[in-house]
């Protein structure tokens, strides 16, 4: 469990460091950038990947992502590219079992994925720092260490959402497509390009028939796999309220501050259409037979809790001094969360204690 707590704490160290390096100066509530150390940065991503690439045993799961690497070892690699269903990380498995990387290799290649996306997502925040530290509870050690495939798909999408913030609607919508290839429920992010922000009209109308064309090629298949596999039979996550409430809460914190954020009309725009998102999730749990079902789906949802909370202290520090405030405010909540889940979570035991694999190989 401590190894949890550092990933927690090495964050907000750096939180802490670039607070203090504000030092007495003056501040108003506009979204200044805070300095971030690129080698510190660094080599707290390289340490995530180590611990997320590297896990041994850990993850609700874990057992389910050993079956795809013996059945790729009896295939082609096309046939297993084919086989997996999401085309990126078959052939990953494929590549893997192969080279007699395991499911070590698999997980390290999708850790590098994720926490990449996570630092291009973190860097384009005001409060870097911050943006990690409110991802390591859930983001990091639920998600990127429980669900291999759909943390890399998450992250990439982070990368699309960072591109999407700048209006750049064909380098997102080519993100998603790149993580539709590690999880085909990617895709379902790509019609807010067209709800979304000041229209560039032939921009749209290219997403769309992206779209339609990704769609066709990924994802009709996979429908009637994902309304068999949770809808029909039912499937229920403990747990589901909580996290859809998660997106929720930070939702309607935006939709009740959006003029504060320091948003052009753009992006003010998709993020209110995220929020609204967010929000539908309660209803969606609320009539859908599978809360499972709308607990996978509403995870690319999860980058607005990072979004907001790591923007709320300057959103809110109207005036000198209550930025500090705020920020303990949104330190304590994230602390708050990763001692809730570790503690009482349903399926926490499944992450604890926590196994290195380099360290348990010597002692096997």
């Amino acid at each position: 469990m401590a190894l949890y707590w550092l990933l927690l704490l090495l964050p907000a160290l750096g939180v802490i460091m670039a607070e203090s390096s504000i030092g007495g100066r003056q501040r108003d509530s506009s979204f200044t950038h805070a300095k971030t150390n690129p080698l510190a940065m660094g080599g707290f991503a390289l340490f995530l990947v180590h611990v997320i690439g590297f896990r041994y045993e850990v993850g609700g799961d874990w057992i389910h992502y050993l079956e795809p690497l013996e059945t790729a070892l009896q295939l082609n690699w096309l046939e297993a590219t084919i086989a997996g269903g999401d085309l990126a990380y078959g052939l990953l498995n494929w590549m893997s079992a192969h080279l007699g990387g395991g499911v070590y290799l698999v997980n390290l290649v999708c850790a590098l994925v994720f926490v990449w996306g996570l630092v291009v997502f973190a860097l384009n925040s005001p409060q870097p720092w911050l943006t990690m530290y409110v991802a390591v509870p859930y983001l990091v050690i639920v998600v990127a260490m429980g669900y291999t495939r759909q943390g890399a798909a998450i992250g990439l999408v982070m990368i699309g959402l960072v591109a999407l913030h700048h209006q750049r609607l064909y380098s997102f919508a080519a993100w998603l497509v790149v993580a539709a290839l590690f999880h085909k429920s990617a895709l379902i992010l790509l019609p807010l390009v067209v709800i979304s922000g000041r229209k560039n009209w032939g921009a749209v109308l290219g997403v769309a028939l992206m779209g339609a064309l990704m769609y066709v090629l990924l994802l009709a298949d996979y429908l009637d796999y994902f309304i068999a596999g949770y809808i029909t039979d039912n499937y229920n996550s403990s747990g589901a309220g909580i996290r859809v409430a998660m997106n929720a809460l930070p939702a309607a914190l935006f939709l009740l501050l959006r003029h504060r954020f320091g948003l052009t009309i753009e992006q003010k725009s998709f993020w209110i259409w995220m929020s609204f998102g967010a929000l539908a999730f309660i209803a969606l749990l609320a009539v859908s037979p599978s809360s499972t079902a709308v607990d996978r789906v509403a995870l690319y949802w999860t980058p607005l809790q990072l979004f907001v909370w790591s923007r709320l202290p300057q959103a809110m520090g109207q005036r000198v001094g209550t930025q500090r405030q705020w920020l303990a405010v949104v330190l304590a909540y994230a602390f708050a969360v990763q001692f809730v889940w570790l503690f009482y979570a349903s399926h926490s035991f499944a992450w604890l204690p926590y196994k290195f694999y380099l360290w348990e190989w010597l002692w096997l």
